[in-house]
């Protein structure tokens, strides 16, 4: 009831607000000098093809904790040579139904070639790729990855990249961050944080990510590399929709 009560005067405040993100919420770029935003769903680059619904302006809003333990792991990353960028943050519940409306069409299979090149879109759900819930609609989980400090800046997205994402780096989208293995939401096992296919240099990259966001309060969905969510997040069972603009 109290987490119902509390959802409700977050969206009665964002309304009032437009453009802004509501009580409990931040921009995480107002909170963490450096922070390159580069959200994907606001653009064609992405495993749909097209900007997701619910997504407006490219903004990246945490909730406030969340935002304050990013600082944290970009602080320390800072101190590595690398700055923070985020792919997806605060994601509205209609764009969790967006996906789900996806999967569900088997014929749009547009960015198979870059996104999920060996994998059978029938598969997304039992693999748990797709699902009809997301942690990041509670506000408190980030995808990200990290940018060395002389390379700074977002990718140029008005066009759709259809190189596959585990393709040898060089042969797949160069968005300017640490060569992770794979590129952000590749639906594969080289997507693994651990995964044994990986370079030395790679898993080094992910590992380094991943010692700072842990020291900083987050946990790592070992199936994604760029997938954390906060531990002690202050709505752990409120799923949001209000729209990022």
């Amino acid at each position: 009831m109290r987490s119902a009560l509390a959802a409700a005067l977050l969206l009665m405040a964002h309304a009032a607000h437009a453009g802004s993100p509501p009580r409990g919420f931040v921009d995480a770029a107002t909170v963490i000098p450096g922070l390159v935003v580069e959200m994907r769903y606001t653009t064609p680059q992405n495993f749909i093809g097209r900007p997701i619904p619910g997504y407006k302006a490219p903004r990246c809003y945490l909730t406030k904790p969340a935002a304050d333990a990013l600082k944290c792991a970009a602080d320390g990353l800072h101190g590595h040579g690398y700055a923070l960028k985020v792919y997806d943050c605060y994601r509205p519940q209609r764009a969790v139904n967006a996906f789900v409306a996806w999967g569900r069409d088997l014929r749009d299979q547009k960015m198979k070639q870059a996104y999920y090149p060996d994998v059978d879109k029938r598969s997304l759900f039992r693999l748990n790729y797709i699902a009809s819930r997301s942690g990041h609609s509670r506000g408190s989980t980030v995808d990200l990855s990290m940018v060395p400090l002389e390379r700074k800046v977002a990718l140029e997205s008005g066009r759709a990249d259809i190189r596959a994402c585990d393709s040898k780096a060089g042969a797949r989208t160069d968005d300017g961050s640490a060569d992770m293995g794979t590129g952000f939401d590749c639906f594969s096992d080289m997507s693994h944080t651990a995964s044994p296919r990986v370079s030395e240099t790679q898993r080094a990259n992910r590992n380094l990510l991943r010692s700072f966001m842990r020291e900083c309060g987050f946990y790592n969905n070992r199936s994604e590399w760029w997938h954390y969510t906060l531990r002690n997040e202050p709505y752990p069972s409120t799923f949001f929709d209000f729209p990022v603009e």
